[in-house]
């Protein structure tokens, strides 16, 4: 079920001793002890080493991860005014809506450093249901909408008479934001089968759906109002009557990570081999998960597997080679990165971001971990023609904040088919978390140095 946690994302509550150790981190920042390598804007006047004279690459093109902009004013009302129609469908009293921001905190708690202490049919419950829906279902909203956006509309299409399989589907969290968020979709005929332990998050999450699709209607009006909706009380593994076109999940697995008796490597073997045994041949495939490190090393771990039956990596993956960013034992205290991808909140829905607030739980990002897999993909059409022509160009998906350097520079990590780089970012033309970068090398690959700091590929960029 739809479970973002919080656990790896800064909010304004903070306990004594952390304040306290943040202030000796930052009057040894200031006394000049320690190098600060945090994430900062980029300062013009910054002088560039001498060594940067000679760039490694020249600017090709850039797509953001998150463009705003590529959501329709209509999708905008919907996710703005969520909470009306979550009130319309479960109305709450007075007494139940000034409780909700504790509930929600309450249920934050159980969702991350009290997991443990969580029953498993939580969902079966009003008040945690009801602080679910107006709170982590919304931000769910937020972030999913915002990726289908940029996936774009083409990659998402699908014919008349499929069928799409969304395990975990809680509230029906994925169907609702496909519906928001791609028109073209409103007007095929799709079967949904929507898998949740809890049927009462299933009730609610049709309720929601069909209130979405009775504001946004298909352009076509010979199409059916909305797709047809088959709940299914259970967990993985459990049969379907139908072989799947599009199988989709969000913030099911790591879950499973938690209560699974095996190691992570094993149990994402198995979660393919069952996957597969749910698709049509080429079906294709689209997971979600919190940004942390165990949700994103298992996310990497499906790639390996998915691959190794001949499936590629649509996005966000700009290669099919190895994942540099497993991110295997950072939860640890291990320095390795792991592949989790962020934007602002400032064009949040306002009411979500009060109520934020009020939870004691505010969010200035949202961040998550995902992947899209396909059967057999090819190149970009651009790309593979730019490379036959003779070309050296390099796709790099950004994978950080901008950040400072030494030398007054500032770049950022990217994921490559060469490993995790590190690009020195000369263009100054304000790549963001998450964008997909192309470059042509100047230089050859071996030829690049390598980062002391991190490992990474150095690539000076003008």
């Amino acid at each position: 079920m739809p479970k973002f946690y919080e656990k790896f994302v800064k909010t304004r509550t903070q306990s004594a001793a952390k304040d306290k150790a943040k202030s000796r981190l930052n009057d040894s920042k200031a006394a000049g002890k320690i190098k600060d390598f945090t994430h900062t804007k980029h300062d013009d006047s910054a002088p560039f080493y001498e060594a940067d004279s000679k760039p490694d690459a020249r600017f090709v093109s850039y797509t953001p991860m998150f463009d705003g902009n590529k959501l329709t004013r209509e999708s905008r009302a919907i996710l703005e005014d969520f909470d009306k129609i979550i009130q319309a469908a479960r109305p709450l009293n007075s007494r139940q809506l000034l409780n909700l921001p504790k509930d929600i905190r309450l249920l934050s708690h159980e969702l991350t450093d009290e997991r443990d202490e969580r029953r498993l049919g939580y969902m079966n419950s009003r008040e945690m249901l009801s602080a679910y829906a107006r709170y982590f279902l919304w931000w769910n909203l937020v972030r999913l909408t915002r990726v289908f956006a940029n996936i774009g509309h083409k990659e998402l299409s699908l014919a008349d008479g499929a069928v799409c399989l969304d395990i975990g589907s809680g509230p029906l969290t994925l169907p609702v934001a496909l519906w928001i968020v791609v028109p073209e979709l409103r007007n095929v005929h799709l079967t949904w089968y929507c898998m949740d332990i809890s049927q009462g998050a299933l009730t609610l999450g049709e309720d929601l759906y069909l209130s979405v699709a009775a504001k946004l209607r298909p352009s076509n009006p010979n199409a059916l109002p909305h797709w047809n909706i088959i709940r299914v009380k259970g967990g993985f593994g459990t049969p379907i009557k139908e072989k799947a076109d599009f199988i989709f999940s969000a913030n099911t697995f790591n879950e499973v990570l938690q209560d699974a008796k095996q190691n992570a490597e094993t149990e994402a073997q198995q979660k393919v081999q069952g996957l597969l045994a749910y698709a049509k041949s080429g079906a294709a495939f689209f997971f979600a998960e919190p940004g942390t490190p165990p949700a994103a090393n298992f996310i990497s771990l499906l790639r390996k597997n998915f691959i190794a039956h001949d499936y590629g990596a649509v996005s966000p993956c700009p290669h099919q080679e190895a994942c540099p960013m497993q991110g295997t034992n950072a939860h640890r205290g291990g320095r390795e990165k792991w592949c989790n991808f962020a934007f602002g909140t400032e064009d949040a829905p306002r009411r979500l971001l009060k109520l934020s607030e009020a939870a004691g739980i505010p969010k200035e990002r949202a961040v998550l971990s995902w992947l899209f897999l396909k059967k057999n993909i090819e190149p970009q059409a651009a790309v593979k023609a730019t490379k036959n022509a003779g070309a050296r160009l390099l796709e790099m998906r950004i994978t950080s904040d901008e950040i400072k350097l030494p030398g007054g520079r500032t770049g950022f990590y990217a994921c490559t088919e060469y490993g995790l780089a590190l690009a020195v970012d000369r263009s100054r033309r304000g790549f963001a978390n998450g964008g997909k970068l192309v470059i042509e090398l100047l230089t050859k690959p071996e030829n690049l140095k390598r980062d002391k700091k991190s490992g990474a590929k150095e690539i000076v960029i003008m």
